[in-house]
């Protein structure tokens, strides 16, 4: 299993991040990739550990949280393929489960690589840029159309709504079984939240288009701009199609119900993004205008949704940032709950809170503080927000009212969930482990059943998913043989 001494012979060496005063002049990728020889080396580190824990997915705190890998990856065959330079076989590994390396290989925060057994009394294996390498070898050896050929065709369509990493895994999967496959979406461009959601300095879209253009040529159709219920509806789909797959995210936001929400210059963090990522798309050198100059943003809000549009406003120039979080700040180190090999419920300082706290704000983020109104001008723009300090069951602090100045206020307090209507128009009441429904024609995967999670999630749900129809039709075919 790769070099049994490798993890003794080279230290842990991340694919580096560009500059931090380079990179905030444009939107361009943030990383820069390893050479082959380093990446070999990176791989050499894992070693033979007897219980691989980075792929066990382990689940804990209520199915909530999950140590190590939920996708079923195969993580030490595939290091030590890559250790070996037999990357087409690496490649094979990944993509038995995984079919989207190139996104979780950029935007996952790889929980496989904390429960690693080295991250036990030191640093993991580089398992997300491992991932990233053999996915971005196999584009360019042509390894990913092959792979995606199905062996047969079945005269049997399968609708699937979405195309967000639950409905691009579904639609992958069952392509490559022999269905026939359209993917709806209702947005100009396909990738849902992979597209939209996600700045292209962490995920450039040029990789979300690459996957896109393989999957049409191996047969997956691909329609933009419709929306259930709008331009399509579930009678004109079930009459079609003999299964659909609703993988429409949960894409309800958590407003703020506070005086003054309606204001200009109040913005869901999706919103601002989704503007941001096709002012880019539009531009020819993934620069943009200073749209913020001068302006002071407050985010609500932490997470990498919070840390992506910090990252954004101090590319488009914001005098000042801020950021508000409602919980207290996490520990520099793991609590005693918090055992390797769970997640570590860590303080991190991500790559847009770097950019922010470089660019001069110093007091980036304020923790346990709620806001309580939004205060606005002649105009209803905004102009300041009132905030007040919260206990730990998040009751005011009598005496701790602050008013915060601001010209734009980002809403970037997570999702709450699926957008029921359309469940009710699919006649949906009931959705089960399987992700089969009480309706026999459809199924509801991803982020739509979960609620809001991770883009590896969404790859596994789709794929058990896909194989779930794959297993039905199988057994038809079957009893209808054993019938004649």
């Amino acid at each position: 299993m790769a070099d049994p001494f490798g993890f003794l012979k080279f230290d842990r060496k991340d694919n580096p991040y560009r500059d931090v005063n380079d990179r905030v002049l444009d939107f361009k990728e943030l990383q820069t990739p390893l050479d082959e020889k380093e990446r070999q080396e990176q791989a050499a580190r894992c070693m033979s550990c007897g219980i691989p824990f980075c792929h066990s997915g382990v689940f804990y705190g209520g199915k909530r949280a999950v140590s190590g890998c939920p996708n079923d990856n195969l993580i030490p065959e595939w290091n030590d393929l890559v250790y070996r330079g037999e990357f087409k076989k690496a490649f094979e590994r990944l993509t038995r489960t995984n079919y989207l390396p190139e996104m979780t290989g950029r935007v996952c925060p790889a929980p496989c690589e904390k429960s690693c057994t080295e991250a036990l009394n030191g640093s993991g294996v580089t398992i997300h840029d491992n991932e990233r390498f053999i996915i971005d070898t196999a584009f360019e050896q042509g390894w990913v159309k092959e792979s995606g050929m199905p062996v047969e065709r079945y005269d049997y369509k399968v609708a699937v709504i979405g195309s967000g990493p639950a409905g691009l895994s579904a639609a992958w999967r069952l392509n490559r079984l022999g269905y026939q496959v359209t993917v709806y979406e209702k947005s100009d461009r396909f990738g849902g939240l992979l597209m939209y959601g996600i700045p292209n300095m962490k995920l450039d879209k040029d990789v979300v288009n690459r996957r896109i253009s393989v999957m049409k040529e191996v047969g997956i159709k691909f329609q933009a701009n419709t929306e259930i219920g709008k331009d399509l509806s579930y009678d004109q789909l079930a009459s079609e199609f003999n299964r659909i797959v609703l993988a429409i995210g949960a894409g309800v936001a958590r407003d703020l119900p506070v005086v003054g929400r309606q204001a200009e210059g109040v913005q869901f963090a999706v919103d601002f993004l989704t503007k941001v990522t096709k002012e880019v798309l539009e531009s020819t050198d993934k620069k943009l205008p200073k749209s913020l100059e001068g302006k002071k943003v407050i985010v609500i809000g932490g997470g990498d949704t919070g840390n992506d549009c910090i990252g954004t406003a101090i590319r488009l120039g914001a005098a000042s940032v801020r950021q508000l979080e409602i919980t207290p700040q996490l520990p520099e180190s793991r609590a005693a709950n918090n055992p390797w090999p769970e997640y570590p419920m860590t303080n991190r300082l991500g790559y847009g809170q770097e950019e922010a706290i470089n660019a001069g704000n110093i007091n980036l983020t304020q923790y346990t503080r709620s806001t309580t109104e939004i205060i606005v001008d002649d105009s209803n723009h905004v102009k300041a927000i009132k905030t007040v300090q919260v206990d730990p069951s998040f009751q005011p602090v009598p005496g701790s009212e602050e008013i915060l100045e601001a010209d734009l206020v980002l809403l970037a307090m997570g999702f709450v969930g699926v957008q029921k209507e359309i469940l009710e128009q699919f006649e949906v009441t009931e959705v089960y482990d399987d992700n089969s429904t009480n309706n026999e024609k459809v199924f509801v995967a991803g982020d739509a059943k979960r609620g809001p999670s991770l883009v590896i999630w969404g790859i596994r749900e789709g794929r058990l998913t896909a194989e779930k129809i794959d297993k039905d039709f199988q057994s038809q075919k079957e009893l209808e043989s054993q019938a004649v």
